[in-house]
């Protein structure tokens, strides 16, 4: 809770120092925290630092806290781990490993069919990783996704992540409109929601296109689909993407293990 008089600090500039961490720029903004490239002082290394907006001190701190802890409990070569986080003062702050860029800033350049293939890849054994943990992410979208030396993807924000007890769950109906599956969004996530939102993921980097919602199949762009995968393919996306949630993979564990029959036997036309 921010002390009485004090002015609300809701930005940081470069060169102000956060605890040990010194402010180099500005990366993105959230609903939840702005996120900055920062400097180590101690360890003499750069780590993307996120700083949760001063008034989530008191209304969200359980969330936030939640988020740490979750995190650190999955150990994943494609989930970004947490290096830190600590207070300083009265503010929480999070230091990750910092990467080359967003999925969603590399989604504003076409991606090679093979590319995508190799992220998905990534990103299914990481939700797969995360459910058989009974962890739900919750927001599976481009920008939660962080690419280091090129291509290998990593998952990130377990903000609104909830551990499930059961295959179905009440919610806040959170997460990140035109991923967010229709359940979720009436606040009942399950396993499911993830696989949705992993086949819009997968849908928008081999189209550049994401279905408005709501929409039926075949959604826009189906036909540059068709041309660089095979059918089989064709139809785990739209299984994948199914507004019926009870016509999906029943998880990322049984998705992942179809997507890699699927390219053992080639994924892509030649």
């Amino acid at each position: 809770m921010a002390k009485k008089g004090r002015p609300r600090r809701d930005h940081y500039s470069r060169g102000e120092m956060l605890g040990k961490y010194r402010i180099v720029s500005l990366l993105g903004e959230g609903g939840f925290a702005k996120v900055y490239k920062a400097f180590d002082v101690v360890e003499a290394r750069d780590v993307a630092l996120k700083v949760p907006h001063e008034h989530l001190l008191q209304d969200g701190m359980d969330e936030l806290l939640r988020e740490v802890r979750i995190t650190v409990t999955l150990d994943h070569p494609h989930i970004l781990p947490i290096r830190n986080a600590t207070f300083v003062g009265n503010r929480l702050v999070i230091a990750y490993p910092l990467g080359e860029r967003s999925l969603a800033a590399r989604l504003k350049h076409r991606i090679a069919s093979r590319t995508v293939l190799d992220i998905a890849d990534q990103l299914l054994d990481a939700v797969a990783y995360a459910h058989a943990r009974r962890v739900i992410h919750c927001d599976i979208n481009p920008d939660n996704v962080i690419l280091f030396d090129g291509h290998e993807a990593r998952l990130t924000d377990f903000g609104i992540a909830r551990f499930a007890f059961r295959t179905r769950m009440s919610g806040s109906g959170s997460g990140t409109i035109g991923y967010m599956a229709p359940e979720q969004a009436l606040g009942q996530p399950s396993f499911r929601s993830d696989v949705f939102s992993l086949g819009m993921v997968t849908y928008r980097m081999f189209t550049g296109q994401l279905p408005k919602w709501p929409f039926d199949w075949p959604p826009p762009g189906i036909q540059r689909l068709r041309r660089k995968v095979k059918p089989e393919l064709v139809a785990f996306l739209k299984r994948a993407m199914h507004v019926n949630e009870k016509k999906r993979f029943k998880s990322a564990i049984r998705m992942q293990t179809v997507f890699e029959q699927i390219l053992r036997r080639g994924a892509l036309r030649e």
